[in-house]
């Protein structure tokens, strides 16, 4: 039933996880620059809309792995070498996060909407505390917005080498335990005091923190093993997430944006999201690598840049480039039509283009040099 991880760690099916992860983002922000009818097409939109909970897949899949190498350097080394992580996480994260704030940043003194017009705003997304920002004052610019998500995934790792460094497997069970239950205590909060629009909720990092937590335990309850399932149980399962995450839409209401559930569903619906993502993960999980081909999962480590850039790339071909070739079906909203086609055929031309570039001759630099840090090779 389970077999035992290689020696060396290296989990090519979770890389089609975080590609799959980031097709959820990349719908959920389609449907707000594509011309469409979104009335004439409700499935079309549900899916779209639970795409969203591709940023939690992330959350998971990312406290999942850092959790695994971090106790495999425990048990190589004797002891986690939390400047080496910090280091290693840096020059992953870093250098294209800050390329593409400043790079907005830039931009946005030419194309109107692209980047935030204040400096507390800018200040907090240097320092990694954007999500906070987000939560209490709203929404930047689509272009800047996903940013946010790279705050709460910081605050994540500033906390879990100290935690898997200094504690025993029980304790760091119990904290995240009690990390879940944060969650959720803030979720009926929120829904006990409902606002109009979008509350803030979902760039609240206690909100988020489940996710990371759950991965965590993923980590620590499989201790390096995978499930050796054939295809059909792991269609199963994968079908299974896609039916919690629609449950929690169409049963409870809950969605990333504008959601007011009652206390109940909310709890119920967030509930259903989770288990989603865990059972996306397990889906995925220890699958047969010849359903993981070498393309697939290039784009899964190539997702980062896909991510950051994304939302610049649709804005850019939807709203402005198409619009300024003379498609005013763009700029009136009227929905299909040549301009759908040709917006959706190059915005996907040119995020991947963007995506390869920048992996092969920006990040790649940086992600050789990550490795003299690495103790657990992957």
């Amino acid at each position: 039933m389970i077999a035992p991880v290689d020696r060396r760690f290296d989990r090519p099916e979770l890389d089609v996880l975080r590609f799959l992860a980031f097709v959820g983002v990349f719908a959920f922000h389609y449907i707000d620059y594509a011309p469409f009818d979104r009335d004439a097409h409700p499935v079309f939109m549900a899916f779209c809309t639970i795409g969203a909970f591709g940023v939690s897949v992330f959350f998971l899949l990312s406290a999942y792995l850092i959790t695994e190498l971090l106790y495999r350097e425990r048990q190589a080394a004797g002891r986690v070498d939390v400047k080496r992580f910090f280091i290693r996480r840096s020059l992953r994260i870093w250098p294209l996060y800050f390329a593409t704030l400043f790079g907005l940043l830039a931009l946005g003194q030419v194309v109107p909407k692209v980047a935030p017009d204040t400096w507390p705003a800018v200040l907090t997304f240097l320092t990694f505390t954007g999500n906070w920002y987000v939560m209490d004052q709203g929404w930047i610019a689509g272009s800047f917005d996903p940013l946010w998500s790279i705050s709460v995934e910081e605050q994540f790792y500033i906390l879990v080498p100290f935690a898997i460094a200094l504690l025993t497997r029980r304790w760091v069970v119990g904290i995240c335990l009690g990390i879940i239950g944060l969650s959720y205590a803030t979720i009926l909060h929120y829904a006990m005091h409902p606002v109009a629009g979008d509350n803030g909720m979902w760039t609240n990092s206690l909100v988020q923190f489940q996710f990371f937590a759950a991965g965590t335990l993923l980590s620590i309850g499989l201790r390096g093993r995978v499930p050796d399932w054939g295809i059909a149980r792991r269609s199963g399962l994968f079908a299974a997430g896609l039916g919690c995450w629609l449950w929690a839409l169409w049963g409870f209401g809950v969605k990333s944006w504008d959601a007011h559930p009652t206390p109940a569903g909310a709890l119920a619906g967030w509930a259903l999201v989770l288990l989603g993502a865990v059972l996306f993960f397990l889906a995925l999980l220890g699958m047969d690598r010849r359903l993981a081909p070498p393309w697939l999962t290039y784009w899964g480590r190539v997702s980062y840049g896909l991510y950051l850039f994304h939302s610049l790339v649709m804005y850019l071909t939807f709203g402005l480039l198409l619009g300024w070739f003379g498609t005013p079906a763009l700029l009136s909203g009227e929905p299909g039509g040549p301009a759908l086609w040709a917006g959706t055929a190059l915005s996907l031309l040119v995020l991947f283009t963007l995506a390869h570039l920048s992996y092969r001759y920006f990040e790649s630099p940086f992600l050789r040099l990550k490795q003299r840090y690495a103790i657990v090779r992957r």
